[in-house]
């Protein structure tokens, strides 16, 4: 499916969006890894087509066209890609609009947000300014620049087509951009663009049975989770210390509720900051420091950006009474959402 038509500056009397991507397409970049292990090679070799262009397991050109990124900090080298474009890489290769393949070090990764960061040599490199997502509108024109299916920088054009998607998986924190710009395999980790030439998201994601269905990550929320990454090669998340149950239609009623909004509380976790402010199992949470909580996917995302050591407010409804207990942000056991999700107990013996 076409992306809608963008308005754009003209050139000779024609509309054109040469000028917005001569500025930005010289930041962005593909990403070639060389994976751990060969049972962890590129899905796109398991295709013939692309084993004739890029080779497979034991022959003479071992690396694999992963996926694509944007460097964002010319004068450092630094690099912004997708954690799952080069994840369990032994070695990451960038190459440059101008065709200079350059070396990459590995800065950071956080699948939870599916971010990571990578350094090249700061030589002669441009790059391009991460703007404001939040200020982005259901709408909105935008552009995907990358490297899909390993055919070289292409860019495509379409809309917002919606904001803080999430529910896509149980896995991450997730409040994506959608878009029906084209994103395709090896899209994964270029810039979604604004017509002011500022990356407002990190492509990510497609419905694979779906047409024009794309998903990208907030520049916002990527600029606090790579500025973690670049000064600590990890990132430090908030954790109140429940597990979440999403609400229903049924539940809401019978928990005396006007609405589906907030999240229920399945479990308090022993020795958290939940329990010593007193939560217990079937509290509804329907604020968080003066913020409305719509679902558990926003109450996740709001306590894992929140600052630690910080004590917030907490407006619960417990048996059809509204409360509000205060509680003090812990650091999160894990570095992914466990900790306040209600698939698994948060794990405490991973190495940090």
């Amino acid at each position: 499916m076409a992306g809608a038509q963008i308005p754009a500056p003209t050139r000779d009397g024609m509309p054109t969006l040469a000028p917005i991507l001569e500025k930005v397409t010289p930041a962005v970049v593909n990403i070639a890894v060389l994976q751990r292990s060969p049972e962890e090679q590129n899905p796109l070799l398991r295709d013939p087509f692309f084993r004739r262009f890029f080779g497979g397991p034991g022959q003479a050109e071992p690396q694999i066209a992963a996926g694509s990124g944007v460097i964002v900090d010319a004068k450092n080298g630094y690099v912004m890609t997708n954690a799952h474009v080069v994840k369990d890489a032994r070695e990451v290769l960038v190459t440059l609009k101008d065709n200079r393949r350059l070396p990459a070090k590995l800065v950071g990764a956080d699948p939870g947000t599916d971010i990571a960061v990578v350094k090249v040599d700061p030589k002669n490199l441009v790059d391009v300014k991460l703007g404001d997502s939040d200020a982005m509108q259901v709408g909105d024109f935008v552009i995907a620049i990358g490297n899909p299916f390993g055919l070289g920088q292409t860019a495509t054009s379409g809309i917002v087509s919606a904001l803080g998607r999430s529910g896509l998986s149980m896995e991450g924190y997730e409040h994506f951009i959608q878009t029906d710009a084209s994103i395709n395999p090896g899209n994964s980790g270029g810039p979604l663009v604004n017509l002011r030439g500022e990356v407002i998201g990190i492509n990510t994601a497609i419905v694979a049975t779906g047409q024009g269905i794309g998903f990208a990550i907030p520049a916002n929320m990527v600029k606090r989770v790579t500025a973690q990454l670049i000064d600590r090669g990890r990132v430090q998340r908030g954790w109140i210390g429940v597990a979440l149950q999403p609400m229903s239609a049924e539940l809401a009623q019978a928990l005396g509720l006007p609405d589906t909004k907030g999240a229920i509380v399945a479990r308090v976790y022993p020795d958290s900051p939940a329990a010593a402010a007193g939560l217990a199992q079937n509290d509804v949470i329907v604020g968080f420091d003066g913020t409305t909580v719509d679902d558990y996917h926003q109450l996740q995302r709001l306590s894992s950006e929140a600052e630690v050591g910080r004590k917030v407010k907490l407006d619960l409804v417990r048996k059809r009474e509204k409360k509000t207990v205060e509680l003090k942000v812990a650091e999160a056991p894990d570095t992914g959402p466990s900790g306040d999700t209600a698939t698994r107990p948060p794990k405490r013996d991973r190495e940090r």
